[in-house]
């Protein structure tokens, strides 16, 4: 309970902060620290983030910070790209998803940390009110989708560089309308999770899934206050340093889990690689789930 409690409060702040990174941490709580089987976890990250994402967007909206135009165009057909994204990713074994996903956040962080201020920048949308391509927009939500779907987590790391180098919107702009745009491709990645998980005989634990909405709605108005204190400039490379250090833990971790022998395969990490019935069989003996229901159902 701890462990959750403290978790959701991280995934919370990150989201409120960043606009993203709630999936890269939750995952790890999930499977880690709450012993659930690798696509179980990816399903209840999708649900728990995309809640709080929506939650918290709220403010943002009251605020009019949020892009209506371009969390529309960016989302709807990221929201196609995810669900395509996630049925791909049933043919591929998990680390390759997380060797993929490590790789996308390391080249987010460059373009971020080589990218001009978010506040000053004579491209973005708030300084000179350029509209960009319906198009251009779109396509990059499309594709954006698809990898996100791919890799399995919201996509906030993606989304924001895109929408600050590519979408034209200052810093603070891209986190407010990236909270809107996760939550809407994390329900549709969520309902394809859930077919996946209902033919291997698995199901998520709605009382976790809401805890961490709950305790982590609390962390994210928390991050969107500080986010409110911090230099645009600065918001940015900081985001930049938090993906190389988790693209950094994901890649040696990865890379350690197939140099070692045996004991490797046998963490929820891995378990898909055994295919729908290893995975069922493995998220059973985690948690003591019966087929269809939540853990100790």
């Amino acid at each position: 309970m701890t462990y959750a409690v403290l978790g959701a409060l991280v995934v919370g702040l990150s989201l409120g902060v960043f606009g993203s990174g709630g999936s890269i941490l939750t995952v790890p709580v999930l499977v880690y620290l709450l012993a659930h089987a690798d696509k179980v976890a990816i399903a209840e990250s999708l649900a728990i983030v995309g809640a709080i994402a929506l939650l918290t967007s709220i403010p943002y909206a009251l605020a009019r910070m949020v892009d209506w135009r371009t969390a529309v165009l960016f989302g709807l057909p990221g929201m196609a790209g995810t669900f395509g994204g996630a049925w791909l990713a049933a043919f591929v074994a998990g680390y390759v998803q997380l060797f993929v996903f490590a790789g996308v956040m390391l080249l987010a962080a460059v373009q971020m940390w080589r990218g001009a201020s978010a506040e000053s920048t004579p491209h973005a949308a708030g300084a000179d009110g350029r509209r960009r391509p319906v198009g251009r927009i779109a396509a990059e939500g499309l594709g954006v989708g698809v990898l996100t779907g791919f890799v399995g987590v919201g996509g906030g790391f993606l989304i924001v560089p895109a929408l600050v180098l590519l979408g034209g919107l200052t810093m603070r702009r891209a986190v407010a309308t990236s909270l809107l745009i996760i939550g809407l491709k994390s329900g549709a990645g969520l309902v394809k999770y859930l077919q996946v998980l209902a033919r291997m005989g698995a199901g998520v634990d709605w009382n976790t899934i809401g805890l961490f909405v709950v305790v982590g709605v609390v962390g994210s108005l928390a991050g969107r206050a500080l986010n409110a204190r911090v230099n645009p400039l600065s918001l940015q490379r900081g985001f930049a340093v938090f993906l190389v250090v988790m693209a950094s833990f994901i890649l040696v971790r990865e890379s350690l889990s197939l140099l070692r022998p045996g004991p490797a395969m046998d963490s929820g990490q891995h378990a898909a690689a055994a295919g729908p019935s290893g995975l069922a069989a493995d998220y059973r003996q985690e948690t003591g789930a019966v087929p269809g229901g939540g853990p100790g159902s």
